[in-house]
């Protein structure tokens, strides 16, 4: 949205998320019912004749005239700042802001998929930004930008969740000076008088030119990137709470930069594409982008609103891995992200099992025996000290033919211990790189829900 950086609270402590408070933001898994409903995938090339081309709307889209903030006050919000040209070779959405140093000479732009169902996954825009006007004088203080938010219902609302996936400015403001690229993670604010609650990174170089720009929303994380490189994460209470929607838009901070004469400038969206509740490499989304293309593909949708869907299996072994053996499968979190792993690939018995990033190693390629056990590098995943009652840590254990040590994958994607009739659960919600494992009550949350891989 764009509230000054330069203001911003940056938040330095990561709260602990427990299953409660996840519960009370609605963010666990409701029934089984529901949660066979897929999750969905967004994706558009952004091939429309015009703004007034029908599909637009019908695909959700929705292109800003109203008055209001942020921006210079007075200035208007106009449709016809938003067309579908075609650059570099590519057709593609461009919006435009004008100014000629005054509020009624002063437009921005905005294009919104204003449905709001966006909440974890990936995020996916190819953005090019221009550091200098297609026409006019240089030097005004325009923001360019890539968003999802949802409404402030109060001042300080608990509830608001806004992610600023990139705010560009190539001519500085707010006090700085540019060019710098910021990324944003709100928890709430207030306009007046003005009080910021977020965390927030920078860049204090140009991104010139056609950039990929990508964050990622799970597991109490979100991780930014540029071009594939990981240039934020923000954690804690900043984590979003509610469904969003996603934005574009181009607009002035305020006049001060402005030398005189009309100043027009660009910001073209190659594609969106956001896949819900997974969590996607880098390279693994570029490879969607591809494949949607190479089949000729302009548009798909089938995103829910729901946030109990199941997201199904990842599209690919992440790059660099070795896919498990013949027989074997990593099982990975539908909360984090990350697999079922045994540290530093010690098959000890007593280890205590964690997750950590997939990485199709020995230690996290585990089979389901015949005899009802799930095995990895020779040893058996096992309830520590036989124990069935809940908080019972799992760790690697020798197989020893003992009836607690059975485990099965239901068909709600739950690994539940037979004999207790209890799920293997990531302790304490914990999102990161060894994060333990412990038998709990299944209730189908997002730390219970695991997927072969």
């Amino acid at each position: 949205m764009g509230l000054s950086p330069r203001r911003k609270i940056a938040i330095g402590a990561v709260l602990s998320v427990t299953a409660a408070a996840l519960a009370a933001a609605g963010l666990v898994t409701a029934s089984s019912s529901s949660a066979a409903t897929s999750c969905g995938v967004l994706f558009d090339d952004f091939t429309y004749a015009s703004r007034t081309d029908a599909a637009l709307g019908q695909r959700g889209w929705s292109i800003r005239t109203n008055a209001g903030g942020p921006g210079v006050a007075g200035a208007g919000w106009l449709a016809d700042n938003v067309s579908f040209p075609t650059v570099d070779g590519q057709k593609v959405a461009q919006l435009k802001a004008v100014t000629n140093g005054t509020a009624g000479g002063t437009s921005h732009a905005e294009f919104s998929q204003s449905n709001r169902r966006f909440f974890e996954g990936t995020y996916l825009a190819r953005i090019k930004f221009a550091d200098a006007p297609a026409s006019g004088a240089d030097g005004d203080h325009v923001n360019q930008t890539f968003y999802t938010i949802s409404p402030l219902a109060a001042p300080r609302d608990p509830n608001y969740s806004e992610m600023d996936f990139s705010e560009y400015l190539p001519n500085g403001g707010w006090g700085d000076a540019g060019p710098v690229n910021y990324q944003t993670t709100w928890y709430t604010y207030v306009a007046d008088p003005w009080y910021a609650d977020n965390q927030h990174s920078q860049q204090q170089r140009s991104i010139n030119g056609w950039h990929d720009v990508m964050a990622t929303v799970a597991g109490g994380h979100v991780k930014y990137y540029i071009d594939g490189a990981l240039v934020g994460d923000h954690s804690g209470k900043v984590y979003p709470r509610q469904n969003m929607s996603i934005d574009f838009n181009q607009w002035f901070i305020d006049l001060a930069g402005h030398t005189g004469g009309t100043s027009t400038y660009l910001q073209s969206i190659d594609y969106v594409y956001h896949a819900k509740k997974q969590v996607l490499s880098p390279a693994q989304a570029t490879s969607a982008i591809n494949s949607y293309r190479s089949a000729g593909t302009t548009f798909a949708d089938n995103v829910t609103a729901a946030n109990d869907c199941d997201p199904g299996t990842q599209p690919t072994t992440p790059p660099g891995t070795t896919p498990p053996a013949t027989g074997a499968t990593m099982l990975q979190s539908n909360f984090s992200g990350r697999c079922i792993d045994i540290p530093d690939a010690r098959p000890t018995a007593g280890s205590l099992l964690q997750t950590w990033d997939c990485n199709g190693s020995d230690a996290q390629k585990w089979s389901f025996a015949s005899d009802g056990t799930l095995r990895a590098m020779g040893k058996c995943m096992d309830p520590a000290g036989g124990a069935l009652a809940s908080g019972t840590p799992i760790q690697l254990a020798d197989c020893n033919g003992n009836a607690v040590q059975r485990f099965t994958l239901t068909a709600a994607r739950t690994l539940q211990n037979v004999s207790s009739g209890r799920c293997v659960d990531i302790k304490d919600w914990n999102g990161s790189n060894g994060a333990r494992l412990q038998l709990w009550d299944c209730a189908g949350s997002a730390n219970q829900i695991w997927g072969k891989l």
